[in-house]
């Protein structure tokens, strides 16, 4: 029994050496994560900048602070591709390369990813309680983008009518250019499913957003990464009337309408995506060329998770 007992302790302190040394030689292959330096930093009130810095930075800038903790193989690999890809969908430290209608857009999507609860991650939190986003929190930084634009909702009446299913007539007085990137308006969306609606409450607009046949069995089947060539999804803005006593929003005149379609090889140098929008009930097509898709699938890459499309029903 001694002899059993004697063996079994040996087998332990030899197992426990081995993953001494295992772990040790781990650390040889722990990943360093650089912070080049600071090329154009984000500048907003403090009480905003100190939500950022708090619990954006460490992924979404240059200046990524480690705990101990995070430095130690194998969870420093899981850290370091993170921050990796983090960076490369926002980074703080490069703010200025982003036009002011991309770094109003961007504030408005960080701000409806907090208030959702998607980010920070609950995996970073869980480790990181500090960089948890109260309800104050979201407050400041709703407060901040409303006050960056000066849009507001049109001041009509309220409750006049209905949100509408259509944005402008079906036979139209009058021929619409097409997309410099080569896409024709079409109003077919108006018989497709509604995915969903958003809300952009920093510029005073309300959209229903379509999507075909393709584009619906995507989204129920999760297939999404990336999703299938064919897929089409149009968003139908319109600018918002006041609210009545009641506090119900109705539509008010049509703003412009957007399409994203689907096709890998066409336009394959914007992640796959087509993009085009035709503004006022004049239906003007945005961008004088076509590398303005450029600037739409640099905002769109903030929503590579869903495949590059912001506005999908929730699970």
């Amino acid at each position: 029994m001694k002899s059993l007992k004697s063996g079994r302790t040996k087998w332990m302190i030899i197992t426990a050496a081995a993953v001494a040394v295992v772990a040790t030689g781990l650390q040889f292959t722990s990943p360093v994560i650089p912070n080049p330096p600071v090329t154009g930093e984000f500048k907003g009130p403090e009480a905003v900048t100190a939500i950022f810095e708090r619990a954006c930075y460490d992924c979404h800038s240059n200046e990524t602070s480690l705990e101990w903790y995070d430095k130690i193989a194998p969870v420093s690999w899981k850290v370091a591709a993170h921050v990796k890809e983090a960076r490369t969908r926002l980074n703080f430290s490069n703010w200025d390369s982003l036009s002011s209608t991309a770094q109003l857009t961007t504030l408005w999507y960080i701000v409806n990813m907090v208030d959702q609860g998607k980010m920070p991650l609950e995996s970073y939190t869980a480790v990181h309680p500090s960089a948890r986003i109260s309800k104050s929190d979201v407050d400041v930084l709703k407060q901040y983008v409303v006050s960056l634009t000066n849009a507001r909702p049109t001041a009509k009446p309220a409750g006049s009518v209905p949100v509408k299913t259509a944005a402008v007539a079906d036979d139209l007085p009058f021929q619409v250019s097409p997309s410099p990137n080569g896409i024709s308006y079409f109003s077919d969306y108006k018989s497709w499913k509604v995915i969903t609606s958003s809300n952009r409450f920093d510029n005073g607009t309300m959209r229903i957003i379509y999507g075909n046949d393709i584009a619906v069995k995507a989204i129920q089947e999760n297939n999404i990464h990336p999703w299938p060539n064919g897929a089409k999804i149009v968003k139908v803005v319109w600018d918002k009337q006041a609210e009545d006593k009641d506090g119900n929003v109705f539509a008010g005149d049509f703003n412009n309408v957007q399409f994203m379609i689907k096709d890998d090889e066409k336009f394959r140098d914007t992640e796959g995506w087509g993009f085009a929008r035709f503004s006022t009930k004049k239906l003007v097509p945005y961008g004088k060329t076509a590398s303005f898709a450029t600037e739409c699938i640099n905002c769109h890459r903030l929503a590579s998770a869903t495949g590059f499309v912001f506005d999908i029903p929730m699970k």
